[in-house]
């Protein structure tokens, strides 16, 4: 099986334009149409991780965290990214980065969280902007059809729980063909008008090359005219964070006890107790503090997430209770999320979960 077969399914899932402006997801290291036997799933790429890797005979290294977030100048064993990086290549071990993508949709980092705590009527906490765009093009009335249904099997038109969404219009186009052109109707040197129809579907952006290749092999024109809008609309399902409901309310102490179980946690910081029960929960893996006012207009009880800052411990304002759970302890299952992903794809293909602890952080 080659690496892109791997890649290509997962972001299919997660596609990489979901990622954040700052992220580095996407094969980081290796060729995308090499041969792999053996893929290793982990949440960080160290050292021991590469090592685990060569054991085991696994050419690709799927990773929640990015090994390269930023550009590297030397590679001189200086500092263990460097490393990793010069390790997994003499070894021709590929390493792939799956973060803030698979962060940003609803059944990924935070969909696995809302599982271990039982959480119905998910929704999403923040949501992505800038990945919907809307398409305008002028087709001739026979070609129609056909042209919309080549633009829906592409990807257009899907919105939330519905497909094949659009809008037509018909009007009178009109054009001059010039002695060079080829015009699929009228002739070369007389203005010739035409009945079009104008067709408006909106798409996401990750689609946007095979809509505008499935409109171009189908459109009869030889000069095709289309416009294209970035729009604001958002989609429920792409973006950060998500707040659930428990199927019925759990005294406060009670809850933050089975939080420390079921997330296998050493410690939770949390600001102080401003409800009896809790109901509502939101949930960001990873650093969150940039959701604490989003969870707040959610009227969640309580926010579970990590890297809370001391200061911003105090933006609960006695509004909503702040759990830090610890950044390893908040994604710890996503290995498991992607291993699910994988095994239930690539049935007969081997796909290994890493045994090293890569948590930096230790508790006395």
């Amino acid at each position: 099986m080659k690496i892109y077969q791997i890649t290509d399914y997962l972001e299919k899932i997660a596609p990489l334009e979901y990622q954040e402006e700052y992220d580095n997801s996407g094969l980081i290291i290796g060729n995308k149409n090499e041969n792999i036997s053996r893929v290793l799933i982990t949440l960080d790429c160290t050292e021991e991780v590469i090592e685990e890797a060569i054991l085991n005979k696994c050419e690709l290294i799927v990773s929640h965290h990015p090994i390269i977030f930023s550009d590297i100048k030397k590679l001189n064993y200086n500092h263990y990214t460097e490393r990793v990086i010069v390790k997994a290549i003499r070894n021709n071990i590929a390493i792939y980065a799956y973060h803030t993508n698979l962060d940003n949709v609803i059944k990924g980092v935070n969909g696995r969280i809302a599982d271990k705590l039982n959480l119905t009527n998910r929704a999403v906490l923040s949501h992505k902007k800038n990945i919907l765009r809307q398409l305008v093009v002028y087709c001739p009335l026979n070609k129609s059809k056909e042209l919309k249904e080549a633009l829906f099997h592409a990807g257009a038109g899907k919105l939330g729980d519905y497909d094949c969404c659009s809008f037509s219009s018909e009007g009178l186009g009109t054009f001059h063909p010039k002695e060079k052109s080829n015009p699929y109707v009228g002739k070369k040197g007389k203005i010739h008008y035409e009945k079009e129809t104008r067709i408006e579907v909106v798409y996401h952006t990750k689609d946007e090359n095979n809509i505008l290749s499935a409109m171009r092999t189908i459109h009869p024109y030889e000069e095709i005219a289309y416009q294209i809008y970035i729009i604001p609309n958002t989609n429920k399902s792409i973006g950060s964070g998500l707040i659930g409901e428990l199927t019925e309310s759990v005294a406060s102490n009670e809850f933050l006890r089975e939080l420390k179980k079921v997330m296998n946690t050493k410690c939770i910081k949390h600001t102080a107790i401003t409800c009896d029960n809790i109901k509502y929960v939101a949930v960001c893996g990873g650093s969150g503090a940039f959701l604490i006012e989003e969870a707040k207009k959610h009227k969640a009880d309580i926010f579970i997430t990590s890297d809370i800052k001391y200061h911003q411990f105090f933006d609960a304002d006695k509004k909503i209770i702040i759990a830090d759970i610890g950044h390893y302890e908040s994604e710890q299952y996503t290995k498991d999320l992607i291993y699910d992903f994988l095994v239930k794809k690539f049935t007969k293909f081997a796909i290994l979960l890493s045994k090293v602890n890569t948590n930096p952080i230790n508790y006395l």
